[in-house]
């Protein structure tokens, strides 16, 4: 029986062949080079590293050499394939950079661009007008008051010198809560407001009172183009030492023209009403044609001026109800429709617009006035 060959050529081999082994690595190289993307490179290492490959099946046919001629073999071998799996991990790295580059690219968001998936809302103007003309009056050293929409009766009628028998009080007038005997009512003004103040804070000379009060008030008044049974009313009220009928037009011209622009002003028509005694209407001039050439103006109906508010001196007997001393302090009192001031400013021709949601109105006055 013979022995072994120990004078094996392993050269003789083919795929163990130095030329054919680096054939095979210079071919791996050069495909892995070649290579412009993860998915070109994951052939590669199939074609080149893979069972199926040359170096692969060159690995194999070492185990059937000689003891002598495997370490030869081998060295070659494992040389060959460390320097085709050390392309593969670097040409990996550099594609795998290259991928996550283009992505940011190719996919990127800008965040700033305008969507109409989720369009921008927008604050109401009614909400951005009652802040406009409290900052008119911030402005001025005035203070910001507010109080509940459900008011006592005795705030809301008895203490702004209302009576009793006054035909505010009629069902037809007003929203009052039941129980009856509670004697609540949804507030039909927001002179309320001035009430709670003068009760809360008092007056002394060295703390006089200066507040606008902005709010929703309630009347029972049919739902039309310049009504509604839910508005907002805007009223100031200031209680000083030596105040006058000079001082409130002062005020009120002031207010006008920061609304309408400058050169607006107001005039007083003479009025009653029973929370103030002397009492006016207020007028300002017509904003469009200025009070100039008005009869073809559309806007006053050729009178020069537009019905604005109330306004007048407080009546002592509201002053001595809220606990003001009548005869050392006197004070004026104005009120007007915030809803009517911005139908003047925007020219708007229907209430309704402002109550009924329509986006497409809200959106056209953007997040401000």
């Amino acid at each position: 029986m013979s022995g072994p060959n120990t004078d094996y050529d392993p050269v003789e081999v083919t795929p163990l062949k130095a030329e054919e082994v680096d054939a095979a690595r210079d071919a791996a190289l050069a495909a892995i080079a070649a290579a412009q993307d993860l998915e070109e490179l994951k052939q590669v290492r199939i074609d080149h590293v893979g069972d199926r490959s040359a170096l692969a099946l060159a690995n194999r046919e070492i185990g059937a050499l000689p003891p002598a001629a495997r370490k030869e073999a081998g060295q070659r071998i494992g040389q060959a394939r460390a320097a085709v799996n050390k392309a593969l991990a670097e040409r990996q790295a550099v594609l795998e950079a290259e991928h996550e580059a283009r992505i940011l690219v190719e996919e990127a968001v800008d965040v700033t661009l305008p969507t109409d998936r989720c369009p921008t809302g927008g604050r109401h103007p009614l909400t951005t007008g009652a802040e406009l003309i409290a900052d008119i009056f911030v402005a001025m050293g005035w203070e910001v008051a507010e109080g509940p929409v459900i008011e006592a009766e005795w705030l809301n009628f008895d203490a702004l010198n209302l009576g009793p028998d006054h035909p505010a009080r009629t069902m037809q007038d007003t929203f009052w809560t039941e129980p009856a005997e509670n004697h609540l009512v949804l507030r039909t003004h927001t002179s309320p407001v001035q009430a709670r103040t003068m009760l809360t804070r008092g007056v002394t000379e060295d703390a006089p009172i200066y507040v606008v009060c902005p709010g929703r008030v309630f009347r029972t008044d049919e739902y039309d183009a310049t009504h509604s049974p839910m508005f907002h009313q805007v009223e100031g009220l200031a209680i000083d030492e030596g105040i006058t009928m000079a001082h409130l037009k002062g005020t009120l011209d002031h207010f006008a023209s920061q609304m309408f622009g400058e050169g607006i002003t107001t005039r007083f028509r003479p009025s009653y009403f029973p929370f103030t005694e002397p009492s006016a209407e207020v007028d300002l001039v017509c904003f469009v044609c200025r009070g100039i050439d008005s009869e073809d103006c559309r806007t006053c109906r050729g009178e020069g001026w537009i019905e604005w508010g109330g306004c007048g001196i407080v009546n002592p007997r509201v002053l001595r109800a809220c606990g003001v001393d009548a005869d050392r302090f006197s004070g004026f009192a104005f009120g007007m429709g915030i809803d009517r001031t911005l139908m003047f400013r925007h020219g708007l021709e229907d209430l309704r617009t402002l109550f009924e949601g329509d986006v497409r109105f809200t959106t056209a006055f953007g997040s401000e006035i």
